[in-house]
């Protein structure tokens, strides 16, 4: 079978959608299928292009054994509402005569991940020019995000662009997204069967590491008695982080680390600065060998996000925690998907409101103190991973999935069209 995958994130991104594009392209690969990407060169989450890659004109490279196109955009060096609009519509312009050329290689499957909406028009059309059947996958629902997040504002803007993605979602054969939360919203917006792809971990790499976790603490010069508060990935807007820089000053024997890249990390790192607090450490994000170290050397995982955020996205950090066996808090309401895993007999989570320093406060003051429940969540965590996010069990699920399209031109695991 050929499957084209259309997205502006790929690797050598290391966290987020590029992250899961890059993996599932290579598993379709080992499976015997044809593999192309069409997508930007790497940008995120630091939003400036990665070394060796430029920004000018069009490549190509073969990663995996999938063929990717890559293709130049505007890359804002202070991301706003605006600038990421142009951002967005930059690459979905420059990618469309890329998208039109593979109609002439005859793929099967035409995969696009929102975001960005604005590429799924040329995802569409590839699809229908070529017969192929088209796929809209949904990581998050950036139009709803944008709007309540305050990004944009205009009402008038908002209902067009809510009405025309809804158009676009009913153009597909096949609509999926990555919560039971966000498959809800789906049928709200009128998407009768949309099919839930959750994002995953792979066991076979991200287990807990002792010695990886000795010598991480080593390193932060930090011995097993005091208590290392982690957040790693995405430093941007809708997670809200300036909460974890109130929450460190008034736990002085508790280290905060955060490692990762984003648009809020200089604002974040000069709030740090003039807090005047001693123990809140910026690292850039880790290789994926060296992610199981860092993963277990933290005693408790923070998954910030700010209420609007809820229910539109799925923190892509949380699979590793869970694949990983860590202790999370997460910020969020008893009723969003991340509240519920929080809720129960054998909780994967423990929750806390959303933004609230003294509700996170105390959280970690109790977790801190309560290293049996730390152990019992992180068990929780782990059989939770195993049952509904393993690797191999959620891309095989995949495949079946995309079986049902059209039962009239059935696919196998392992087609071979040449």
């Amino acid at each position: 079978m050929r499957i084209l995958i259309y997205s502006t994130s790929y690797a050598p991104e290391m966290i987020s959608v590029g992250k899961y594009n890059a993996e599932m392209a290579e598993w379709l690969v080992e499976q015997g299928h044809k593999v192309r990407v069409v997508t930007a060169p790497p940008y995120f989450p630091a939003w400036s292009i990665s070394a060796g890659y430029s920004n000018r004109w069009y490549s190509q490279e073969t990663l995996h054994g999938a063929q990717v196109w890559r293709c130049p955009l505007f890359v804002p060096a202070k991301p706003s509402g605006r600038t990421r609009l142009l951002h967005l519509i930059s690459f979905a312009l420059s990618s469309f005569p890329v998208m039109l050329r593979q109609v002439f290689w005859k793929p099967d499957i035409v995969m696009v991940t929102e975001p960005a909406l604005s590429c799924v028009p040329a995802a569409w059309l590839a699809a229908r020019l070529s017969g192929a059947r088209s796929w809209l996958h949904i990581q998050d629902f950036e139009v709803d995000a944008a709007f309540k997040l305050g990004m944009i504002s205009n009402a008038w803007g908002r209902n067009l662009l809510l009405s025309m993605e809804r158009w676009l979602m009913h153009r597909f054969d096949l609509v999926s997204t990555i919560s039971s939360s966000m498959q809800s919203r789906l049928r709200i917006k009128g998407i009768e069967k949309p099919f839930l792809f959750p994002n995953w971990s792979d066991l076979s790499r991200i287990q807990f590491d002792l010695s990886g976790r000795q010598r991480i603490r080593h390193e932060l010069d930090l011995d097993d008695q005091r208590c290392l508060c982690l957040y790693s990935g995405n430093i941007a807007e809708k997670q809200g982080l300036e909460i974890i820089l109130d929450v460190a000053k008034k736990l002085p024997e508790c280290l905060f680390v955060i490692c990762g890249d984003g648009a809020t990390k200089p604002q974040l790192k000069m709030i740090a600065r003039k807090s005047g607090a001693t123990n809140i450490l910026f690292i850039p994000l880790k290789p994926l060998e060296e992610l199981p170290a860092l993963l277990s050397a933290a005693d408790i995982h923070l998954v910030i996000q700010k209420r609007a955020a809820a229910d539109l996205l799925m923190p892509s950090k949380l699979t590793n925690i869970l694949g990983i066996g860590g202790a999370a808090i997460v910020t969020a309401d008893k009723d969003t998907e991340l509240g519920r895993l929080a809720e129960g007999d054998s909780p994967a989570v423990f929750r806390c409101a959303p933004e609230s320093a003294k509700a996170l406060q105390q959280a970690i003051e109790f977790l801190k103190n309560q290293p049996e429940l730390r152990s019992n969540i992180g068990g929780n965590a782990k059989k939770y991973a195993k049952q509904h996010i393993e690797k191999e069990q959620v891309l095989s699920n995949m495949m079946k999935q995309i079986n049902t399209i059209n039962i009239n031109k059935p696919m196998t695991l392992n087609s071979n069209k040449s």
